[in-house]
């Protein structure tokens, strides 16, 4: 059975243009997470101090010289930089790798690896890596440039007239039709396509192609992990990797789809305090609509 959606909420999410961040900060972390008890200076020297646990995921928030690092399973850890705190990114021309970073290079959203010691005043991490992929993409969101929306702008300009014929044909129109919907999957803080999800768009391209007049609107989700600047971002960025997937490799036109958007957290499609929840709430949505001005055409 077909479903109806209006044209106001559709329109209120095709035409959005994505608003990019610009520096992410933390915002609906507990507030007890975020409170800093002053111990004394962070040690120069890490010399001497006791193993601490290994810590993976990415940075979700940040103040001084304080770090917080979430999980793929959601679980927030803080840890200390030092000027003993060896950073450095993987891989990268010209051998970054081999090149010590300062702590100006963790950023909010980086992917990171940590390995720490024990301190009185927590942890403090001994080796950061991450990869030199991930830090350039950090680096473009921390300066509000998206560079998967931008490629899809151009394209969509690129093709300004064919979709502001195809556009007018709906303008008045207050209904869709949705013929068909896919959803691919996240892991926290993350926007890689899995090749189980790079099935499932090709697939609903081709139910797409086949379908008369359609047109396709991407929307990006995440779960609650993390805060609303981040969660934005990260939604953008999620859409903005699928509608390149879509064009890219499932050959879909660029003027037969609806400006991408990201939605953050808001609409999940389950229950955020459960695990289970949150992994089917960080999603992409991929939408065929059919106007009934252009229906039977």
């Amino acid at each position: 059975m077909r479903t109806l959606v209006s044209a106001a909420s559709l329109a209120a999410i095709a035409l959005a243009a994505p608003a990019y961040a610009q520096e992410l900060q933390p915002a609906n972390y507990d507030p007890s997470a975020q409170r800093i008890t002053v111990t004394g200076s962070i040690p120069a020297d890490l010399e001497g101090l006791p193993a601490g646990p290994d810590l993976e995921g990415f940075i979700s928030a940040r103040n001084g010289n304080r770090v917080q690092v979430t999980s793929p399973m959601g679980v927030n850890e803080q840890f200390n930089v030092s000027p003993a705190t060896d950073i450095r990114a993987r891989g990268g021309f010209l051998g970054l790798g081999r090149t010590r970073l300062d702590a100006g290079a963790l950023m909010n959203g980086l992917p990171v690896t940590v390995r720490t010691v024990q301190w009185e005043g927590g942890l403090i991490a001994s080796e950061v890596r991450f990869s030199s992929e991930d830090l350039e993409t950090a680096t473009m969101i921390r300066s509000g440039t998206e560079q998967q929306f931008a490629v899809q702008g151009a394209a969509i300009e690129e093709n300004a007239a064919a979709t502001e014929a195809l556009r007018g044909r709906v303008a008045n129109i207050d209904q869709y039709d949705i013929m068909g919907t896919a959803n691919v999957y996240f892991d926290t803080g993350r926007w890689n396509i899995t090749p189980a999800g790079q099935a499932e768009l090709c697939r609903i391209a081709q139910q797409a192609e086949d379908t008369d007049n359609a047109l396709l609107l991407v929307v990006g989700y995440t779960d609650n992990t993390g805060d609303y600047e981040f969660n934005q971002t990260l939604s953008e960025r999620r859409a903005g990797r699928v509608v390149n997937y879509l064009q890219q490799q499932c050959g879909w036109q660029p003027w037969r789809m609806l400006t991408p958007t990201g939605m953050a957290e808001a609409d999940p499609a389950a229950d955020n305090t459960t695990a289970a929840g949150r992994a089917q709430n960080r999603r992409v949505s991929v939408n065929i609509l059919v106007s009934k001005a252009v229906s039977g055409m």
